[in-house]
């Protein structure tokens, strides 16, 4: 028997009898039964291919040094409301830097029928850390870049029984299943057609002992069969607007009414918790670069993961630090360490994104780059992706030139 007990009563989530965030003093109501989360899907990460690679940033790879990183970081968020998190079987891709289909990180074996040891020890022990300072854990089992190491259709059966009897085995009780990451990206029949995935989902259902089961699309994909289906209802709102996010909020409840619905996957687009918390649906917190790219800092980073704790909490009513204005903008990427081959992903991070009309980027003051959408990147391509940046850092003076709805205008010199 956990220390967390999670349950799910209509749409509300609840952890040990109460409604998630309702023991808090002063938390706002409408904010109870919310289980806001971050996608930390690399947490039990290894690369059985070319693991060397991932000595950079500063660090040297360790895959249990990592987890036992992010083990260290939970107790922090938890204190600004984060209450889950994803974590992946066969993690996630490092977006910016290497090519998801080099990397070996499958533990199921090419036939699912084998759970590596190494991998089975990280996620009970990430797992079991979670219960302990009462958070849930999002346990994803396939990803897309990783499901063509399983052989074919029988790998997969053989894949989710694999997980789910190891879930079950081990008594958690603070465990939400997503049979797969994006499963309409997957090339296997099975997880990719809504037909194969709910029937994977009741494998999964029935294998784990009765654990909340779901499956995320891709941004902006949703299907009525599989939303049906599941006991949570889990969205991806990754290159979505706050408009279309929100009619896709309405079509999935329209589809599966009376159950939870958890977007596990955005962007670094903190304006996007508004429509959220307006349409009392959970939000999951997505940074490909700070949370994605190995060796993770699990720790809450100055910028956009700061000033998503700090909306986190806001919206839920818990007190925190009041930032001064000038406190609440952040020009980001040039951290030690942050650097890659002589690239870097340069944004511009803000407290109450929503307030600014577009970013001017400078240097050496000629502006290089204007952006107009949230988040305000340098090179942007999707709320989530940017192409990145190469120069001479030590040439360059960054300054963004901050034009906010009001008329007034903010300097923001890179540190």
């Amino acid at each position: 028997m956990g220390h967390t007990q999670l349950e799910i009563r209509g749409e509300n989530f609840y952890i040990n009898g109460i409604k998630v965030y309702a023991d808090i003093p002063g938390s706002r109501q409408e904010a109870h039964g919310l289980l806001m989360n971050a996608r930390f899907i690399q947490g039990i990460f290894d690369d059985k291919a070319d693991p060397g690679r991932f000595n950079r940033f500063g660090r040297q790879w360790d895959p249990d040094r990592n987890t036992d990183g992010l083990i260290e970081a939970l107790p922090a968020w938890y204190q600004y409301g984060l209450r889950a998190f994803t974590v992946g079987f066969q993690g996630g891709g490092p977006c910016f830097t290497v090519a998801n289909h080099t990397i070996e990180n499958n533990p199921f074996g090419p036939d699912g029928s084998q759970l590596d040891l190494e991998y089975a020890a990280r996620m009970d022990r990430l797992i079991r850390a979670a219960d302990q300072i009462g958070m849930a854990v999002i346990v994803s089992y396939f990803y897309p870049g990783q499901t063509a190491r399983l052989a074919d259709g029988k790998a997969v059966l053989n894949a989710v029984r694999t997980a789910s009897r190891f879930l079950r085995e081990g008594e958690y009780t603070n465990v939400i299943i997503e049979v797969c990451n994006e499963h309409n990206l997957s090339k296997h029949p099975l997880l990719q057609q809504p037909e194969g995935m709910v029937a994977l989902m009741e494998i999964a259902r029935q294998e784990s002992g009765g654990l909340p089961v779901g499956c995320s699309g891709a941004g902006g994909y949703i299907h009525e069969e599989v939303c049906r289906e599941s006991d949570v209802i889990l969205i991806h709102g990754n290159g979505q607007t706050r408009q279309i996010y929100h009619n896709m909020i309405r079509k999935v409840r329209e589809w599966a009414p009376g159950k939870p619905v958890v977007c596990n996957e955005d962007s670094p687009a903190i304006g996007q918790l508004e429509v959220a918390y307006r349409t009392r649906s959970s939000w999951g917190y997505y940074n490909n670069m700070t949370k994605q790219e190995p060796p993770v800092d699990w720790g809450i980073t100055e910028g956009e993961d700061r000033f998503f704790a700090l909306r986190m909490a806001e919206g839920i009513g818990i007190v925190t630090e009041k930032l001064p204005e000038d406190e609440r903008y952040y020009l980001q990427g040039f951290e030690t360490g942050m650097e890659f081959e002589g690239k870097r992903w340069i944004r511009l991070a803000s407290l109450y994104p929503e307030t600014i009309d577009y970013v001017d980027f400078m240097v050496n003051g000629e502006c290089v780059y204007t952006c107009y959408v949230e988040p305000f990147m340098v090179n942007y391509e999707s709320n989530w992706y940017q192409r990145a940046w190469q120069g001479e850092m030590r040439k360059e003076a960054w300054t963004a030139i901050v034009r906010l709805k009001d008329g007034r205008t903010i300097q923001v010199n890179a540190v």
